[in-house]
C-alpha cells in the first residue's frame, strides 16, 4: 500500500469509562476528522484516524492536540494526558497499547480523578533583579576591581564577580521558593518545582489541584502576586491535565 494513502490512529489522551465517547471533530492540516473511543476495561484512548506520516510539532498541530485535551477535560474529570504526535497503525495496536499500560492507568486514575494542574511562573523584574545584585558590597568591591584592571588581568575577578552575581541570583530563587511556592504548596494536593528557563526566572512550577479547590487556589496565587507584585512578574496558566505529575511509557514491550 502507498504510505501517503495509509491510514494510522492517532492519540490525545488516556480516560476513565465504560461508555464509547466522542468529542467532536479536529482539523488537523486541513482536514476534518472525527474523534472517538478505544477500550480496554474501564480505560479508553482518545483517538482519531489520520494519514499515517510523521507529524511535525507546529503551533496550528499542537494547539490543535491540546485543544481536544481540554475538551476532553470538560467532559471527563480522569485525564491521563499523552504526547504530541503519537500515531499507530491501527486501532487494535492502540488497544494492545492501552491492555499494557492498564496497570498504570488503573493506579492512576484514582490519584488523579477530579484534579487539575496550575502552574506558575514567577520572573524577576529587572529593577529588582538589579538593585539586589548593585547592593551587595561584595559584587559592588569586585566589580569596581575589574573596571579598574585590563581585560586580561581582571579574567578571573569577572569570573568571581559572576559568581558572585550568581549565588545572590539563587538566594533570590529561594526567597520566592519560600515565600510564594511553599505556602501554594500546602493548599495544593501536590506541587512540583521545575527547573526554571532562562535568566530572569526565579520559580517554574507546577500544582496539582482538587477542582472543587480552584477558587481557594486562585486567591492564595492573588494574595502572593499581590505581596510580590513591585519584585516580579507572575505568568499563572491553567487548568490543565496533570502533565507533570504523570510518567506514561508509550512504548509497548516487545514480546
Amino acid at each position: 500500500m502507498d504510505q501517503q494513502n495509509e491510514t494510522g490512529i492517532y492519540i490525545f489522551c488516556g480516560i476513565q469509562t465504560n461508555q464509547e465517547e466522542q468529542f467532536g471533530t479536529i482539523d488537523l492540516e486541513g482536514e476534518e476528522r472525527e474523534t472517538f473511543t478505544i477500550h480496554y476495561k474501564d480505560a479508553a484512548m482518545v483517538a482519531a484516524e489520520v494519514p499515517m506520516k510523521i507529524y511535525h510539532p507546529n503551533r496550528e498541530n499542537l494547539m490543535m492536540h491540546q485543544n481536544v485535551i481540554s475538551t476532553v477535560m470538560s467532559h471527563n474529570d480522569t485525564v491521563i494526558p499523552i504526547s504530541f504526535g503519537n500515531v499507530f497503525h491501527s486501532k487494535e495496536d492502540v488497544a494492545v497499547l492501552l491492555e499494557n499500560l492498564y496497570p498504570q492507568f488503573e493506579k492512576l486514575f484514582p490519584e488523579i480523578k477530579g484534579k487539575i494542574e496550575l502552574g506558575l511562573k514567577v520572573v524577576g523584574k529587572k529593577d529588582w533583579l538589579e538593585s539586589r545584585v548593585n547592593d551587595n558590597p561584595e559584587v559592588d568591591e569586585m566589580a569596581q576591581t575589574v573596571r579598574g584592571k585590563s581585560e586580561a588581568a581582571g579574567y578571573y575577578d569577572r569570573i568571581k564577580l559572576g559568581g558572585a552575581a550568581q549565588k545572590i541570583f539563587t538566594s533570590m530563587q529561594d526567597e520566592v521558593k519560600s515565600g510564594v511556592y511553599t505556602p501554594l504548596e500546602e493548599t495544593a494536593e501536590a506541587a512540583k518545582a521545575n527547573n526554571p528557563i532562562g535568566e530572569k526566572m526565579l520559580l517554574n512550577a507546577s500544582f496539582l489541584v482538587d477542582r472543587d479547590q480552584e477558587g481557594a487556589f486562585d486567591e492564595k496565587v492573588n494574595e502572593a502576586h499581590e505581596e510580590w507584585k513591585d519584585k516580579v512578574e507572575f505568568n499563572y496558566t491553567g487548568p490543565w491535565p496533570a502533565y507533570n505529575f504523570i510518567d506514561i511509557r508509550l512504548s509497548v514491550e516487545e514480546t
